[in-house]
């Protein structure tokens, strides 16, 4: 009886290994590519934000980008909101006819990922939750009739434990998609993103109308200390993707290709001998080669404030003329 039943596991497991690790995805016959921004990232790097965001629009010519609402930003005193800075990037947008991914929320991308304003991270975790969902009511109101939004991306990877995040709900998740959908009059899709190594996708899809994933290459484990490369094959995104599309009905796209360094320590104060080990000209190239076997017809790259700070700071704008032809 054990040997059968070792057995059973043993070609449950080959079975997983050749349905996840073999075969060929076709690639997407156009592929549709998109940018992150964060104003807080350009910022961080020493960067004039504006110039950044409109170098992005002008220069490389980018029309469809992930912009992240930081709460912090938006609601720096309690009450009070600053929409003065979204409404621009959202305003240059519209003008060049571009389109939005508006991630909103608590958790949106970049580090903390959790981006409490200070008046808010002493409050109980209720009451925190509810100035989340009157930010989100605020948000939605403001941008609700804007054309040049596609979809609203509700938190960042909320089901993946990175960042400084002092809790999870997955009740109040719903409570935030559901709320994000009676306000929204015309029906755009939620996303929900999740880990691309570190998840099959499973909970984004039973939450959101679309799963946005990760694809990271090379990065740095903290907890062990050393770079890692993730030896995955296209083939594995493209089965879990195939997956969700058979059982959920759902499109997976790729909301952040890494086009960045991701060391040891925050991109800001990372020696350029640092970030070359993890991004750089071939390695973008690789990167961009790989999504491209992956299947999926979109993909945000991830790093655009950090191209733009090599080119302007640096002088080195081999990366961002690499950008602007993929473009």
């Amino acid at each position: 009886m054990i040997k059968k039943i070792l057995l059973f596991i043993f070609v449950i497991l080959l079975v997983l290994v050749v349905f996840f690790f073999i075969g060929q995805p076709k690639e997407a016959e156009n592929i549709v590519w998109g940018v992150n921004f964060s104003q807080k990232q350009s910022r961080d790097l020493g960067l004039d934000w504006q110039e950044n965001y409109l170098a992005l629009l002008d220069d490389l010519g980018v029309r469809q980008v992930k912009l992240a609402a930081h709460w912090d930003l938006l609601e720096p005193k309690e009450g009070q909101y600053n929409f003065a800075d979204l409404d621009w990037q959202i305003e240059k947008a519209t003008e060049r006819g571009a389109s939005v991914l508006l991630v909103v929320g608590l958790k949106t991308p970049r580090w903390p990922e959790c981006h409490f304003p200070e008046w808010a991270k002493d409050l109980e975790m209720i009451d925190q939750q509810q100035k989340i969902l009157d930010m989100l009511s605020a948000i939605v109101a403001r941008y609700n009739d804007s054309p040049v939004i596609w979809a609203w991306q509700v938190e960042n990877e909320p089901f993946f434990p990175f960042g400084e995040c002092t809790w999870t709900d997955k009740d109040f998740l719903q409570a935030e998609i559901s709320l994000v959908k009676s306000l929204d009059e015309f029906n755009r899709p939620v996303l929900i993103s999740d880990s691309g190594e570190g998840s099959f996708w499973l909970e984004a899809a039973r939450f959101g109308d679309i799963v946005g994933t990760t694809l990271y290459r090379k990065v740095w484990v903290h907890q062990f200390k050393f770079y890692l490369n993730y030896y995955f094959p296209p083939v594995f995104y493209a089965r879990k993707a195939q997956i969700i599309k058979q059982f959920f009905g759902k499109e997976v796209i790729g909301v952040e290709l890494q086009a960045e360094p991701w060391g040891p320590n925050l991109l800001a104060y990372s020696p350029r001998e640092e970030q070359v080990k993890t991004m750089n000209p071939k390695q973008l190239a690789q990167n961009i080669e790989f999504a491209k076997k992956t299947g999926f017809g979109k993909f945000y790259l991830w790093g655009a404030e950090w191209w733009y700070w090599l080119k302007e700071k640096q002088g080195e704008p081999e990366i961002w003329q690499m950008v602007k032809e993929l473009f």
